[in-house]
């Protein structure tokens, strides 16, 4: 037994090691970057916002079936256009119904835009559907900064603003009639089965972990590259970590060899 504990006290430093990198690669006094999932969660359904023509309307008025909730900004030169293309592409080969089943809503994060940025973004990714769809299954929208924060914290959505433009990632977010967070579908590129299954189980109120947790442990979202690079402390963390247990069972667990 006494072994098998200093086994364990030689494998704790490189541990505590792995611990200590962690600890730096989070700084309090800069904001987070990221989807944090709020599961079962409500978003508050009396958030207001402006649609393309100007009109306050909350989301009590608009949440009556699954809703994708979609935060973007208009003017993003990143990953904003690929994460809504994809989304007009799942739109197009889906064999469910926008606006009858589901419907998606694009929320402008930034309070310097307004309602002609959503008009002509509405146009512009409309267009890129090749069925006709109902117009207010996708519909777009901004809001001002009280409204912006509301919205963004209810659904664990952290940015960071750098110059005139802001550090994000991307997720579709589900929401149930009631306002309830069932499923985020990460990244920017969705299969139609994705979505048909989030949409179904939204319908059923029922909430589950993206498939994607595990690849999202492995992996972390560079803001500036945007792209998802290999998270190597993590990785390399719950290998040593995992190793460390085989051994020490191996070696706690072996049959003494018995002396004549």
């Amino acid at each position: 037994m006494k072994r098998a504990l200093l086994i364990l006290l030689c494998f704790a430093a490189p541990l505590a090691i792995v611990a200590q990198d962690l600890d730096r690669t989070y700084q309090p006094n800069e904001p987070e970057i990221g989807i944090f999932e709020r599961l079962d969660q409500q978003v508050p359904l009396d958030i207001e916002l402006i649609n393309e023509i100007g009109q306050r309307v909350t989301l009590e008025q608009l949440v009556d079936k699954p809703t994708v909730i979609a935060l973007v900004y208009y003017r993003c030169p990143g990953i904003c256009s690929p994460f809504m293309e994809s989304m007009a592409e799942v739109v197009s080969r889906s064999d469910m119904t926008i606006g009858k089943e589901y419907q998606i809503l694009s929320i402008s994060f930034d309070p310097r835009e307004g309602p002609e940025l959503a008009r002509t973004n509405r146009n512009n990714y409309h267009h890129l559907i090749n069925k006709e769809i109902d117009p207010n299954g996708w519909q777009f929208f901004v809001a001002d900064s009280a409204n912006i924060k509301r919205v963004t914290e209810a659904v664990g959505f952290k940015y960071k603003r750098t110059g005139f433009d802001f550090l994000h990632t991307s997720a579709m977010i589900f929401i149930t009639h009631d306002g309830k967070i069932t499923r985020y579908l990460h990244g920017t590129y969705f299969l139609p089965i994705d979505i048909k299954m989030a949409v179904i189980e939204t319908a059923e109120g029922k909430s589950g972990p993206s498939l994607s947790r595990v690849l999202s442990y492995c992996y972390t979202f560079d803001p500036a590259g945007q792209q998802y690079v290999l998270n190597i402390t993590k990785v390399s963390g719950t290998l040593i970590l995992f190793f460390a247990l085989v051994i020490l069972l191996f070696l706690v667990l072996k049959p003494k060899k018995r002396t004549n």
